[in-house]
């Protein structure tokens, strides 16, 4: 697991293969495709991130992409949409932004197919007060 420490200013693009804890400024983007991203509460990151999931105890300002899940604990801040299939806001976070939360996608072959139902006759409501 790496760290960044509350001294450390960054800008520019932020790539890795593992585990990141970020107590210091961000600025740019960060990618952790296979791994976690937990901005600490010293943390102070200006980008897009993206990461399987993120842990937010710090302030974020840009847009949350995860693939599996978003945390943004009781003093995290976040100025940005989140986009991710599973979030959790603790009671005291603050979130400006939209949130999007969509199931992850099952490959085409494992996709079972809808059963087709056929619509309902509805009666019309003249036809209904002759009945009446």
């Amino acid at each position: 697991m790496a760290n960044i420490g509350k001294s450390i200013v960054f800008k520019g693009d932020l790539t890795g293969d593992e585990d990141l804890i970020i107590d210091g400024n961000i600025e740019g983007r960060v990618q952790l495709p296979s791994h976690q991203l937990t901005i600490g509460a010293h943390g102070k990151v200006t980008a897009e991130i993206e990461a399987k999931s993120v842990i937010i105890v710090g302030r974020v300002a840009g847009n949350v992409n995860a693939t599996e899940r978003v945390e943004v604990q009781a003093s995290g801040i976040v100025d940005g949409d989140i986009r991710s299939p599973r979030l959790l806001v603790q009671e005291g976070a603050v979130v400006n932004g939209s949130i999007e939360m969509s199931k992850s996608q099952a490959p085409l072959s494992a996709a079972k197919p809808e059963a087709k139902t056929p619509p309902m006759a509805v009666p019309d409501a003249q036809q209904a007060r002759k009945n009446a």
